[in-house]
C-alpha cells in the first residue's frame, strides 16, 4: 500500500505541490528518496529515522520507498523532512492515511524529533490554499504562514505534537498571523540642511517611483539624503506587502511571522557579486533587486559597481522582473523597484573644486562618470547635482518640510495614479505608463508640447528619454494638484534630465 503526503518545491516566489509517496515492501531493509532529491533531502532519511526512534517507533525491516512527484522536478531544502516522516507514519498506520493526505506539509526536523523553521512558509500557505488543504508547519513558522486567510495553519513544535494532532488525541488551535509591523525612527528631511533641489528631487521621485542619480563631492549629503527616502513614501499596500513578504520569506527575512507594511530599503556594498544583485547561486534565490521589490534600491559608489552587474540593471528597471536562468533551473522573481543611485563626480571626489581636484581633471570625470554606460544613464528619470553645503549653513537650524508634511503630497500623489491606472495591467504608478496611457494622461498643453520638442530637437532626447520627461511632469503635475501637465511641469521635469549631462 502506498501513503500519500504533500509539500512544495519553490520555483521563485511561486511554490509548487509535491506528491511524497511512500510504500512499504518486502525485501532488504533498506531506506529511499527519488524524484531528484538534492543532498538535504536525501539526508532526511537519517533525521526521519533519528527523529522515529526519539519517539520509540521502530521502523519495519523492509524496503521503504519514497518517490517525490512530480519526479523530474528538482527537490532541495530541508523541508521535506515533515512530509516525509509524515509518509512514512501513515504507511504504517500510526496516523490516519486521509489526515495526512489532505496536509500539505512542511518543516526540518531534529534528531530528537523537534521541529525546527524553515523557508518559505508563506508562500506554501498560498499554494496549500489554491488546493484546497490545510498547512502544517513549525511552530515558528505559523504567524507567518496563518497570513493566508483561505488556509488553516497547524503549527505543532515537534513530531510528537503532529502525530497527537492527526490522531485526534491533542487536537492543535489554528495558528494565528504574526503582527503588522512599522518601521520606526524614521529620518526626517527637514534635518538635512541646504540642499533643497536635492529635496525637491527626492519628493518627485517617491510621488512617481522614478529612478534618481545623485552626484556630488564626497560629503555633500548624498548617503544622508537617499537614507530619508523612507520616510517619505506610502505604506505598502495590503496587496503589495503579501509580494514582499513572500520574497522576504524565501529570503528568510521574515522576523516573528510579521508583516511590514513599510517599504523595503536595500543598500547593497558595491562589492557584491551579480548573483547577490540579480539573484542566483544555490537555489538562484532572490537577489537585492527582488528583496527591494515595491521598495528602494539605494546603491552607493554607482561606478564601483561591476560593470557588468551595472549593466544587468538595465532590463530589470524595464520590465519589474528579473529572470535567473541557470543550467537547472529558470526562476523568475518580481523586482518592480525605485533606483536611488549615488556618486562622487570622479574618482578623486573633486572634480568641481580647482583647489583640490587630482591633475586629471576634467579627464578623470569623464573617465569615471564613463563607468555608467549611455544606456542605463539614459534609464535615470532625475539626475541632480549635490553640491557642498557651506560650513555657515551647518549652524543654522532646521528648516523646509518634514518628512511628514512631504509624505502627505507623496502619498495624495500616489493615490490619484492608483486611481488613475486602474485597470491597466502592470501599471502602478507614474513611472510604468507606457504607450497609449502615457499619450493619454501625460500629454502637454501647446506650450509644454512646444517647450519639449524644442528639448528633443537641441539635446537630442531618445526616445525613452523624451517618455520619461513626459512621465515625470506628469508627477510633477500631480503633486501641484494639476489635471493637465502644463509647460511649467515640463521646464521642472526637463531641468532634472539635464542636470549632470547634454549626452541623453
Amino acid at each position: 500500500m502506498v501513503a500519500m503526503a504533500y509539500t512544495v518545491a519553490f520555483d521563485g516566489i511561486d511554490a509548487r505541490l509535491v506528491q511524497v509517496q511512500c510504500a512499504i515492501s518486502p525485501g532488504l531493509p533498506g531506506f529511499s528518496i527519488v524524484g531528484l532529491p538534492d543532498k538535504a533531502v536525501s539526508e532526511a532519511r537519517e533525521r526521519v529515522r533519528a527523529a522515529l526512534t526519539s519517539m520509540a517507533i521502530a521502523l519495519p525491516s523492509q524496503r521503504i520507498s519514497i518517490n517525490l512527484s512530480p519526479a523530474d522536478m528538482p527537490k532541495e531544502g530541508s523541508h521535506f523532512d515533515l512530509p516525509i516522516a509524515l509518509a512514512v507514519l501513515a504507511a504504517l498506520d500510526v496516523v490516519p492515511h486521509e489526515e495526512v493526505s489532505d496536509l500539505v506539509a512542511l518543516g526540518e526536523l531534529s534528531l530528537d524529533g523537534t521541529l525546527v523553521p524553515v523557508i518559505g512558509a508563506l508562500p506554501a500557505a498560498v499554494a496549500a490554499g489554491d488546493g484546497d488543504r490545510s498547512l502544517m508547519c513549525p511552530a515558528a513558522c505559523g504567524a507567518e504562514a496563518a497570513w493566508v486567510d483561505s488556509v488553516r495553519v497547524i503549527a505543532p513544535t515537534s513530531l510528537a505534537q503532529a502525530i497527537s494532532h492527526l490522531t485526534g488525541r491533542a487536537v492543535l488551535d489554528p495558528a494565528v498571523p504574526g503582527d503588522v509591523t512599522h518601521a520606526s525612527g524614521a529620518r526626517c528631511l527637514s534635518e538635512v540642511k541646504g540642499q533643497e533641489r536635492a529635496k525637491r528631487g527626492l519628493e518627485i521621485a517617491a510621488a512617481g517611483r522614478h529612478h534618481m542619480l545623485l552626484v556630488g563631492s564626497p560629503g555633500s549629503g548624498k548617503s544622508m539624503l537617499a537614507a530619508r527616502i523612507p520616510g517619505i513614501l506610502p505604506a505598502l499596500t495590503p496587496i503589495e506587502a503579501l509580494e514582499t513578504s513572500m520574497i522576504h520569506s524565501l529570503a528568510g527575512l521574515l522576523d516573528d511571522g510579521g508583516i511590514s507594511r513599510t517599504r523595503p530599503f536595500r543598500e547593497p556594498h558595491h562589492t557584491a557579486s551579480m548573483a547577490a544583485i540579480v539573484g542566483g547561486g544555490r537555489g538562484a534565490k532572490p537577489g537585492e533587486i527582488s528583496l527591494a521589490h515595491n521598495g528602494v534600491l539605494f546603491m552607493d559608489e554607482f561606478p564601483e559597481f561591476p560593470r557588468a552587474v551595472l549593466e544587468t540593471l538595465r532590463q530589470p528597471i524595464e520590465t519589474g522582473e528579473v529572470v535567473v536562468a541557470r543550467a537547472n533551473a529558470h526562476v523568475r522573481y518580481p523586482c518592480r523597484f525605485m533606483l536611488v543611485a549615488a556618486a562622487n563626480p570622479c574618482k578623486c571626489g573633486y572634480l568641481a573644486d580647482a583647489a583640490r581636484a587630482c591633475s586629471r581633471a576634467p579627464i578623470c570625470g569623464e573617465d569615471y562618470m564613463g563607468r555608467i554606460s549611455g544606456p542605463l544613464m539614459d534609464r535615470f528619470d532625475l539626475r541632480i547635482e549635490v553640491p557642498p553645503v557651506a560650513f555657515t549653513d551647518l549652524d543654522l537650524p532646521m528648516s523646509g518640510d518634514t518628512s511628514a508634511d512631504i509624505a502627505a503630497r507623496v502619498a495624495q500623489a500616489r493615490a490619484v495614479q492608483v486611481a488613475r491606472y486602474d485597470g491597466h495591467a502592470g501599471m502602478w504608478a507614474n513611472a510604468d505608463a507606457q504607450g497609449a496611457v502615457l499619450e493619454q494622461v501625460a500629454t502637454p498643453d501647446a506650450e509644454g508640447r512646444d517647450l519639449l520638442l524644442r528639448v528633443a530637437e537641441r539635446f537630442g532626447l531618445s526616445a525613452r528619454g523624451y517618455h520619461r520627461v513626459l512621465r515625470v511632469a506628469r508627477t510633477i503635475a500631480d503633486l501641484d494638484g494639476s489635471a493637465d501637465v502644463r509647460r511649467n511641469h515640463i521646464a521642472e521635469a526637463v531641468s532634472f534630465r539635464l542636470t549632470l549631462t547634454k549626452e541623453v
